[in-house]
This record gives structure tokens, C-alpha cells and sequence, in this order.
């Protein structure tokens, strides 16, 4: 992994109960992010990708209860009260939800909302947050920024109020930016501009950022490494280009052939990956992707598997991974 890591997790469980009993929505995962590194996350929806990043920023609901670490330049954020909490929150790091409609307030004028986090993390004066608002609009690529810090959030697009929504984000200059399925409300070329809006941003910045989303074609090319989480659990991680050249989970190998690509012949069904996934509540043991796999040995039911190094920068918890021979061993690279 390249440059000093930021945020480390390290055997990360989050428990939810709930009438039906406790969901287990992240179970034992470990995630690096680099200084300036981008790290995609990926997985189907309900594979516990927004629960993680929310247990990271220490946003989930008063029963839920996270064990483990979230090392941030050192430090456990789980150990820290509110009060500390609020002093990390927006100034080093920073979280841009999936609908701008629902998290921007919908009577607060947009100056408002930018310039608040400004006056009471950095302590500038009105006049100073108000320029500094302008230049964020601007960089972020909103049109007539002075008019648009009138406006409430109504009055805006969609594609304008997620600009809205990056700008807030870097309003204190965080560190570490998570952006959970930033594109999912938006059209296809909105998607694209604000990909490429928030990869120019974290490159210029040199902001860590975690990209969360559950379409795979989102974080390529748009991150230096992926973590493909599945039932809660991490199912292959490494450098996005190793990841996508050459998958080695059958989950994983599953995802990018339910993906559309560019040279898919018309009117030829996608692969559908089979069943359904596992209860959170009661997983089945061993690999929870092993009742939806046709390629299961009989060491899949067992506890675990753990993630194992299949190249320099490739991770997979997978018995029988994609490039295995016939003897049992993987495949040289």
C-alpha cells in the first residue's frame, strides 16, 4: 500500500438487534487507507458497505454496538466520546451521503449549511466563510455560485445539490473523505461528472477517500484499491487494477460477469449470480458466499476462511479461488 496509512480497521464487528434478533452487519473486517489513497469498497446491497462506513464516523443508532478498532492517525475513534467525536467530524474527516435531498436541511438557505462547519472548526468570520463558500462552489463546478448561496436546497437539481453536498464535505479540508454511493439518485451523465469531480478533487487535495458503492464499473479507474465485501464480511481485497485483471473470489468473478461492459453483444442476458444472501442473522458457517457458489470444497462450511496473499498486493478468502490447477495450488503469475 502506498504512503502512510490514515485509517486503519482492524477486526471491525457491528451488531444491530432488531425483533427478528442481532443482525450481524459487519463481521471482522480489516480495511488500510493511504494518505491520499483511494479505496474502493464494493458488494452487493445489504453486504454491510454504508453500516462499515458508519461505524468508522461513529454515526450508527444508540443500540448498535461496534467492537474492534478504527485507528485514525493513531487513534481509536470508538474509544472517543461525542464531545471528542465533534472535534474529528467534518474538520478531518468528512461524509458525503447517498441523497443530497434528504441530508442537505431543506429550510436552511445553502450559504448557511457551507459556512456553518467553517465559522465553528477554522473560526472564520462571516465575510471569510462567505468567499470561501464561492471559491468551494466554484471548484466543485456550480454555476453562479453567488445566486446558488441563496437558493435552498429545493431550488436545485439533483446533480447541483450533490455538488452542494462535495463542497460541504471540504468546506474544513478533511483528510479523509467517505463518499457512500455518492451517484445512486443520479442520471448516467451526472454519475460521470461527479466520479470524475470527486477523484479531481481528492487528487488536487490529496485527500484519503473511501468510495463505497455497489457497481463495480463506479470505482474503476476511480481507485487504487478495492475491498469487495460480502455478508458482511471482506471477500477479496487489493490494487483495483490486480482485482478486476484477474478475480480470484468466486463472489467477486460473479459481480464483474453481472457487469455490462462496453462490448456486450445486445439482447444477451447478463449473469445472474444464483440465490439470495445470507440472513445477518443467522449466516451460515464457514464462507458466507458458499450457498450461492457451485464451485464449494468441503472446507467451505468450516470457520473462516481468512483472507490469504495470492500476489503483492492481492488478498482473498477463498478455499477454491479462480486460479487454482488441478493439483490444488494457485496458479503462478
Amino acid at each position: 500500500m502506498t504512503g502512510e496509512p490514515l485509517l486503519q480497521v482492524r477486526g471491525l464487528h457491528t451488531y444491530i438487534p432488531t425483533s427478528r434478533g442481532v443482525v450481524r452487519a459487519v463481521d471482522g473486517v480489516d480495511l488500510d487507507i493511504g494518505r491520499g489513497q483511494a479505496l474502493g469498497v464494493v458488494g452487493e446491497s445489504g453486504s454491510g458497505k454504508s453500516v462499515m462506513a458508519r461505524a468508522v464516523m461513529g454515526l450508527l443508532p444508540a443500540h448498535a454496538r461496534s467492537t474492534g478498532q478504527v485507528l485514525f492517525d493513531g487513534v481509536d475513534l470508538l474509544t472517543l466520546g461525542r464531545r471528542q467525536r465533534e472535534q474529528v467530524w467534518g474538520r478531518r474527516i468528512a461524509m458525503i451521503f447517498q441523497d443530497p435531498g434528504r441530508s442537505l436541511n431543506p429550510v436552511v438557505r445553502i450559504e448557511r449549511q457551507l459556512t456553518e462547519g467553517m465559522r465553528r472548526h477554522l473560526g472564520l468570520s462571516r465575510t471569510s466563510a462567505h468567499e470561501s463558500a464561492l471559491r468551494l462552489l466554484t471548484e466543485v463546478g456550480v454555476p453562479d455560485p453567488e445566486r446558488r448561496l441563496r437558493n435552498y436546497p429545493h431550488e436545485l437539481s439533483g446533480g447541483m445539490r450533490q455538488r452542494v453536498m462535495i463542497a460541504m464535505a471540504l468546506t474544513c479540508g478533511p483528510e479523509l473523505l467517505i463518499a457512500d454511493e455518492p451517484t445512486t439518485a443520479l442520471d448516467v451523465t451526472i454519475q460521470r461528472q461527479v466520479l470524475d469531480l470527486l477523484r479531481r478533487v481528492q487528487t488536487s487535495h490529496g485527500t484519503a477517500l473511501m468510495l463505497i458503492s455497489h457497481d463495480l464499473a463506479v470505482v474503476a479507474g476511480r481507485t487504487d484499491r478495492v475491498s469487495v465485501m460480502y455478508a458482511g464480511r471482506l471477500a477479496e481485497v487489493g490494487a483495483t487494477r490486480e482485482v478486476f485483471r484477474a478475480p480470484q473470489h468466486r463472489y467477486t468473478q460473479a459481480l464483474l460477469g453481472a457487469t455490462p461492459t462496453v462490448d456486450h453483444r445486445r439482447h444477451t442476458p447478463l449473469n445472474l449470480i444464483p440465490g439470495a444472501m445470507a440472513s445477518p442473522v443467522d449466516p451460515p458457517p464457514g464462507c458466507r458466499f458458499s450457498p450461492r457458489c457451485e464451485f464449494t470444497v468441503p472446507g467451505c462450511t468450516r470457520p473462516g476462511p481468512d483472507l490469504v496473499r495470492v500476489g503483492d498486493d492481492h488478498e482473498v478468502a477463498c478455499l477454491n479461488p479462480v486460479s487454482v490447477a488441478p493439483g490444488g495450488e494457485l496458479v503462478g503469475r
